[in-house]
């Protein structure tokens, strides 16, 4: 429980130190999400919304490899 709750601090403290990248990744969601944009419009947003998770996942590293 307590490994849960510090992984959750770690990802809100990445995503507050960076805020332009966190509301552009927000409001590329949402929009996803929410409306029905064109196929290709939606493509290169899915394939920003990609690159931006792989990005946090990097700067993150929540799971150490052994």
């Amino acid at each position: 429980m307590n490994n849960c709750i510090a992984m959750c601090k770690k990802i809100l403290n990445a995503l507050v130190d960076q805020p332009f990248l966190t509301s552009l990744f927000v409001a590329d969601f949402s929009i996803l999400l929410l409306h029905k944009p064109p196929f290709i419009f939606s493509l290169v947003m899915l394939g920003g919304l990609m690159a931006m998770c792989m990005y946090f996942g990097q700067k993150l590293s929540l799971f150490k490899l052994k």
